[in-house]
């Protein structure tokens, strides 16, 4: 089989299984990506080749990134990123970063991160969907958790977890960089009709 064969069956049986993951109708995924009914049908059935443009407009409408659609693999899979693959975020001029590690899209994605604050430093988030969910450990200093407007305090050795679909923030409000790990647990994208 060719790389493009192998590309062609990887879409077709990878938008069959997330648009029914997604409890999305052929009609409701046209409408969502704005891609004919036909063509969606032709690509399951790995009659076509669509354009990445087509592709990419069909991950976005199923909430999935264009690698999760065109993955040949079949069966368990482990990835690893290694360091310098990971993704800086931000960075201040103090020192401070945050670090995408990895993320995963099973059952609505899930995102591993690495945060380094320096004494003063802090970072704030927007309120995330409803259903989201943070779990932090802090590995080194003290983290000063801010959640919808209330602070907690989080000594090296602790892990929380908290609804993240509210205002938050993360604060180093001590004299020694702080570290922790977190992880972002977002809900999938909801059901048609529900």
């Amino acid at each position: 089989m060719s790389d493009l064969d192998q590309l062609t069956q990887s879409l077709a049986r990878n938008l069959r299984r997330w648009r029914g993951e997604r409890g999305f109708t052929l009609d409701a995924l046209a409408a969502r990506a704005g891609v004919s009914r036909s063509m969606i049908i032709q690509i399951e059935q790995a009659r076509t080749n669509p354009s990445v443009g087509t592709t990419v407009k069909l991950a976005d409408a199923l909430g999935v990134s264009i690698t999760t659609l065109l993955d040949h693999e079949q069966g368990p899979q482990v990835r690893l990123v290694p360091e310098s693959q990971a993704v800086r975020m931000w960075s201040t001029e103090a020192g401070s970063s945050n670090t995408l590690l990895v993320g995963a899209e099973a059952r609505g994605p899930l995102e591993l991160w690495s945060l380094h604050l320096m004494p003063g430093d802090g970072s704030g988030s927007d309120p995330h969907p409803e259903g989201t969910v943070e779990l932090l450990h802090v590995t080194a200093g003290e983290l000063t958790l801010i959640v919808d407007g209330e602070a907690h305090t989080v000594p090296a050795g602790t892990s929380a977890t908290f609804e993240a679909h509210v205002p938050h923030a993360y604060r180093n409000d001590g004299s020694q960089p702080t570290e922790l790990t977190m992880a972002v647990s977002i809900p999938p994208v909801r059901r048609e009709g529900k």
